[in-house]
C-alpha cells in the first residue's frame, strides 16, 4: 500500500498564506476543517489537490451554503469525520468505525487519541488571534498506520 498524504488545514478565515500553499504541495488530498472565510481559498487548495471541505461558524455567505457542516471521507481505507467544532460531535466514532475525527474551531493545534480513534485539530492556517502558533496538519496514512504531524508555519 503506498503512503497517502492528507494536508489537514482549518480557519483560513479568508486568509491563504503562502506559506501553507507550499507546505500543502505535493499532498494527495486536503481537509479543511471549516471558517474557511472565502471561496477563493477553496479554489486555491483545489489546484494542488482535491478537497474536502465543510463550512464553519464564520461561514454564512451566499457561498458556503454549498458545503456541509460535517462529511464523511474515505480515503486510504481510512474513515475521517471533519467537523468544525469538535463540542458539536454528535456520533459515537467507535461504533460508526471512525479512524480519524478533523476538527478546527479552537486555533489550538491537537493530537490525541481516545479508544482508538485519532483526534486531530490543525489548528489556524489564517490571521494570527490569541498569540497561538500559524499552523497546519499533515496525516500519513500508509502501512505503518496513521502518521499526524502539527506543522507550524512560522518555521519554514
Amino acid at each position: 500500500m503506498k503512503t497517502l498524504r492528507i494536508g489537514i488545514i482549518s480557519d483560513t478565515h479568508g486568509l491563504l498564506r503562502p506559506e501553507a500553499e507550499r507546505h500543502l504541495a505535493g499532498v494527495d488530498h486536503i481537509i479543511h476543517a471549516g471558517d474557511i472565510g472565502r471561496p477563493d481559498v477553496l479554489a486555491a487548495l483545489r489546484r494542488t489537490a482535491p478537497v474536502t471541505a465543510i463550512r464553519g461558524n464564520v461561514d454564512t455567505g451566499e457561498w458556503a451554503g454549498g458545503y456541509a457542516d460535517t462529511e464523511l471521507v474515505r480515503l486510504g481505507k481510512r474513515s475521517i469525520y471533519v467537523l468544525h467544532d469538535l463540542k458539536t460531535l454528535g456520533i459515537d466514532p467507535v461504533a460508526e468505525g471512525i479512524d480519524v475525527i478533523v476538527s478546527g474551531h479552537s486555533h489550538k493545534a491537537t493530537i490525541e487519541t481516545a479508544n482508538g480513534v485519532l483526534y486531530l485539530n490543525p489548528g489556524s492556517a489564517g490571521p494570527r488571534r490569541f498569540k497561538l502558533p500559524i499552523t497546519l496538519a499533515t496525516l500519513d496514512i500508509g502501512p505503518g498506520g496513521l502518521q499526524p504531524l502539527i506543522h507550524d508555519l512560522a518555521d519554514r
